[in-house]
Parts: C-alpha cells; sequence; structure tokens
C-alpha cells in the first residue's frame, strides 16, 4: 500500500479502488517504468534509464524503490564487482500490463482521430 495510505486500506476510506490503483501507478515516470519492464522483461538498472530519455537517476531510484515497495515489481542483486542489478515485474504488476495495453490503444485511436 501507499505509505501515507497504509491505514486506508478498507473502501471505507478511498472513494473506490481505482483510487489505489491510480495512486500507485500515476506519475510521469511510473507508466513508463511499467511498460519498459512489461514489454521487455527484465531489466538491469541502466537498461531502464536508457529506454526512458529524460529520467534521472535518482528519480529512477526512488520510484523502483517505492514499485518495490508496493509488491508491483521485485530487485535482485547479484553480488558481482560492480554489483549487478535486475528488476523484474512481480505476478502484482504483471496484472497491470492489460490495463496498459487498453490505455495504449485508446491513445493510438485518440491521436489518430485527432489529428485526422
Amino acid at each position: 500500500m501507499p505509505e501515507d495510505r497504509l491505514n486506508k486500506i478498507s473502501c471505507n476510506n478511498y472513494r473506490c479502488e481505482v483510487e489505489v490503483f491510480l495512486e500507485i501507478v500515476s506519475g510521469k515516470w511510473v507508466s513508463l517504468i511499467l511498460w519498459e519492464l512489461g514489454h521487455r522483461g527484465t531489466l538491469r538498472f541502466s537498461e531502464l534509464q536508457k529506454s526512458i530519455p529524460g529520467i534521472t537517476q535518482k528519480m529512477l531510484t526512488q520510484q523502483l524503490r517505492l514499485l518495490e515497495k508496493n509488491d508491483i515489481i521485485s530487485r535482485t542483486v547479484y553480488p558481482e564487482v560492480p554489483p549487478v542489478v535486475e528488476y523484474t515485474m512481480t505476478e502484482m504488476g504483471e496484472k497491470i500490463m492489460p490495463i496498459f495495453e487498453m490505455m495504449d490503444i485508446w491513445g493510438k485511436e485518440y491521436v489518430q482521430k485527432r489529428t485526422e
């Protein structure tokens, strides 16, 4: 659960569960991170950073930590020098991908209609 909402799990505290989803996946970078991991599979930190132009190392680190804390992605550290860190979607994270796929289709249709 998002840290500031740990005590607000029940529907009594959210108007609907859509708020939970939006709180976890909203933000400029989160959706791009999830899109990359969902389509490309397990990625190293540097691969993720290269695949998302404009994201800083600090921002990527913050967003990855938050997604890991919310059990959307998992982080594996290999004891090498230098350390190798890989990120992958969890089972719960993978369930987000059909939603993103539909958003992608909708976005393409919307842009097409607006440019006709």
